[in-house]
């Protein structure tokens, strides 16, 4: 315990285990592996529903009607055009820039164009969520096409966001069982608490500053390699086993001699198998069976397996996720924007929750510097 000016606090460094607000979004068993999005388990949501629907889900508490689910639907076809200015943002961007600075300055662009963007509105609030939704996929896949030379891909009205993307990044709608894949995987990584990024966007949130400000600033918590940039490691990791010749479990071990961090195993909340991870493990199979290259999953077992037998950890949702988006063709260095595609229907869920009983977030600090100093000599 520390006391500062008479009133107690409590340290605990990282702020972990300290419970900061209360929300109905989301809750994490970390001890039992469970997962859930408003009182639905991340493994129902993941078998029998679409994202549209689940991001219906987080903004509104209830899973949508057919009407409400149809109507979402060409909201997000009406928002997913481009201001020109974000479209000439991709012409003068570097090839060589981090897509994640590409996508907080495109968030910071979109926000200048929406004449909504200062309205405090909860209705103007949810418009803003539903556009940044449609749009932030648009950004993504004609930031690549770009940067490769390529013309873009304008979205088709008739295929859902997951596909979308996919289309818009390749130029050919994709098989039925990628869709599927690759709509789950925005599912999985659609919410997860108040986790760094998530906890950014609400505490800018909390001083009453807009939508696009607080998912600005929690895109730069993301784009961290111990937030989201860690499945980037992994799919790193894997490709330097691959090059290595080793096995991949005695390449494992020498890393853990040398007292090496392996990327995609452990984490803050969970003392078992991430249930995203044992999803994403099943879909990455079967991905690879479709694709006839088991490759990055044979090789993404052995490490699973090597690190439970030594280290007695298990892999978390970056670690799967990896050799999913790369068999599904995503470019390693946007794995972590698909990330942010994906949470910014948690983000702005949360925004809605902070908003509707704001209080400003402002912890304390628990001051170890010097005292007494003095400027006389």
């Amino acid at each position: 315990m520390a006391s500062s000016a008479g009133n107690k606090t409590t340290e605990s460094k990282g702020l972990e285990g300290v419970i900061a607000l209360h929300t109905g979004i989301c809750d994490i068993d970390g001890q039992k592996g469970k997962l859930i999005y408003r009182g639905y388990s991340i493994e129902d949501l993941a078998k029998n529903c679409t994202f549209e629907e689940v991001a219906w889900l987080l903004w509104q508490g209830e899973l949508p009607t057919a009407d409400e689910k149809h109507h979402l639907e060409r909201q997000l076809v009406g928002e997913r055009p481009l201001p020109p200015m974000a479209r000439e943002l991709m012409e003068m961007t570097p090839e060589d820039v981090d897509p994640m600075a590409f996508l907080r300055t495109g968030i910071s662009t979109l926000a200048l164009f929406d004449s909504e963007a200062d309205d405090p509105s909860s209705e103007a609030n949810f418009r803003k969520s539903i556009r940044l939704t449609a749009q932030i996929p648009v950004l993504l896949a004609g930031f690549d096409r770009r940067r490769n030379g390529q013309p873009l891909v304008r979205p088709r009205p008739d295929l859902a966001t997951a596909a979308n993307f996919l289309y818009m990044l390749r130029g050919e709608v994709p098989g039925e069982e990628a869709m599927r894949i690759f709509d789950t995987c925005l599912i999985l990584h659609a919410e997860h608490g108040l986790n760094a990024s998530t906890f950014t966007g609400r505490v800018i949130g909390a001083t009453l500053s807009d939508v696009y400000s607080g998912i600005s600033g929690a895109v730069g918590a993301l784009k961290g390699p111990l937030h989201g940039g860690a499945n980037r490691k992994v799919m790193e990791m894997l490709a330097d086993i691959d090059r290595s010749g080793l096995d991949p479990a005695e390449w494992i071990r020498q890393r853990l001699t040398e007292k090496a961090r392996i990327m995609g195993f452990g984490h803050r909340v969970y003392k078992t198998l991430d249930p995203r991870a044992a999803i994403l493990r099943d879909m990455s199979e079967a991905l690879a069976e479709e694709r006839g290259n088991r490759k990055w999953f044979d090789m993404s077992v052995k490490v699973m397996q090597t690190m439970e037998q030594e280290k007695g950890l298990y892999p978390n949702v970056d670690f799967f996720s990896a050799s999913v988006y790369t068999t599904l063709g995503i470019p390693t260095d946007l794995f972590t924007p698909v990330f942010a595609m994906a949470r910014i229907t948690g983000w702005t869920a949360h925004l809605l929750e902070q908003w509707a009983d704001n209080r400003l977030i402002r912890p304390r600090a628990a001051y170890n510097g010097p005292q007494g100093r003095t400027t006389k000599r």
